[in-house]
């Protein structure tokens, strides 16, 4: 592809059921709304289930649109009127399901759920995350970051990964962040009991993503099976997880100051396209990793992009995998891989 891609480009969804979690705003909104307007039924699995309601009310009331009518422009703001010749647009097929990722009875149940609705399952976007917090516990006394941005995807993907494997073409798509390029993994301290510092806690989760995603492509690919695993990020979005720093940061994230920030800093719906691309590109292969262009990946619309060193660490990929299915509890049933 010579042009830049835009969500634009994502196929028709009719007939596809999409798990998108964190769905409620920012990016997790944005990726549902271009995927119900292509057609596909989609479950936003959130925490904030008033949140979700208002969320899956809006995306309803824009209705459902084939590709020509509901592309993004340059600026990857949504254009068209999402109405299909002929009249008003169909009501898009939305639907809410609880899930706090910070609590595996949550996500015990909401995997419960979705296993007893939908017969089949297409795409489970890994979106929903939390970044910059204090130090917290939650109820299975894991650190909140680690249980929120990997932990959680961890477990909900092995409860669903029966249904995916049993759906031709599905996919798992897992949002990272540019941040994971300074994240180490504190093997020997990873629930910050000894040292926590916010950013480094949100690094290590990051990287901790993708260092998930490959690994779990790694199975996929030794079991034979047709599901793949990607990964993706949104560069630097104008989003609510702003909300826990400072001030000035989140100032600096404000849609007011775009005329000077337009460089390191794009909007939800552009930052979406990463995920979209992943999700929904007919010529992306398992272990892809897609996000903006350049140098620093801060804005853009969405590239193949490598990942750094040590999210390619096999070592650190399975280590990390036996110690998530020891603190969920969730076994994949996919064989472990020599080495």
């Amino acid at each position: 592809m010579t042009r830049p891609w835009t969500d634009g480009d994502v196929p028709s969804q009719a007939g596809r059921t999409v798990v998108v979690t964190g769905a409620s705003g920012g990016l997790g909104l944005e990726t549902a709304r271009v995927l119900a307007a292509r057609g596909a039924a989609v479950v936003l699995a959130c925490r904030d289930v008033g949140k979700a309601r208002l969320a899956a009310a809006r995306l309803q009331d824009m209705g459902r649109s084939g590709p020509e009518q509901s592309q993004a422009d340059s600026t990857g703001q949504p254009g068209g009127n999402g109405v299909p010749a002929g009249g008003s647009p169909a009501p898009a097929d939305v639907t809410i399901v609880r899930l706090d990722l910070a609590s595996l009875a949550s996500v015990r149940e909401a995997a419960a759920e979705i296993l007893a609705t939908w017969p089949r399952l297409d795409l489970l976007i890994n979106n929903a995350g939390v970044m910059a917090l204090p130090h917290q516990r939650t109820e299975d006394g894991f650190e909140r970051t680690f249980a929120t941005n990997h932990l959680g995807p961890f477990a909900l993907t092995g409860l669903l990964i029966g249904r995916l494997l049993d759906t031709p073409g599905s996919r798992v798509v897992t949002v990272s962040s540019i941040g994971h390029r300074q994240g180490v993994m504190r093997f020997d301290d990873l629930q910050g009991e000894r040292e926590y510092r916010p950013w480094p806690a949100y690094y290590q989760s990051k990287l901790a993503n993708l260092l998930f995603t490959y690994q779990l492509q790694a199975r996929l690919e030794a079991a034979g099976a047709r599901t793949i695993a990607l990964a993706a990020h949104p560069g630097n979005a104008r989003t609510e997880l702003w909300r826990t720093t400072p001030r000035f940061t989140q100032t600096l994230y404000q849609p007011w100051l775009r005329p000077l920030t337009f460089w390191f800093a794009q909007s939800a719906a552009m930052g979406a396209q990463a995920t979209l691309r992943a999700a929904t590109d007919l010529q992306a292969r398992g272990g892809d990793y897609y996000g903006p262009p350049g140098r620093l990946q801060f804005t853009g619309h969405p590239v193949r992009v490598s990942s750094s060193p040590r999210s390619r660490e096999a070592g650190a990929q399975r280590r990390l995998w036996r110690l998530s299915e020891e603190l969920t509890g969730v076994s994949y049933g996919l064989a472990e891989l020599p080495g």
